[in-house]
């Protein structure tokens, strides 16, 4: 599952896109092994573009603890993509 841009779906809104940060959450605590974040820079059809900055920082809502957001950002894309 690749965590990224909340924008694109939420209905709340920044600056906590609450209603897709409540299935990222559930996401995250259910399967954090089959999750991956990204940017989705350079953010398509948004301009202003949001801030990539305010973004990662949502990870740390959606995976509190830095054991599973070293996964979600190293051990996972690494096991994905074969680095």
């Amino acid at each position: 599952v690749k965590l990224s841009a909340p924008y694109e779906t939420s209905r709340d809104g920044p600056p906590r896109y609450a209603d897709v940060g409540a299935l990222a959450k559930a996401l995250v605590q259910a399967n954090p092994e089959r999750c991956v974040w990204a940017s989705n820079w350079p953010h398509p059809g948004r301009n202003p573009p949001p801030d990539t900055s305010d973004l990662l920082e949502l990870l740390r809502e959606w995976a509190p603890d830095d054991a599973t957001r070293r996964r979600i950002l190293v051990d996972n894309p690494a096991a994905l993509y074969g680095f």
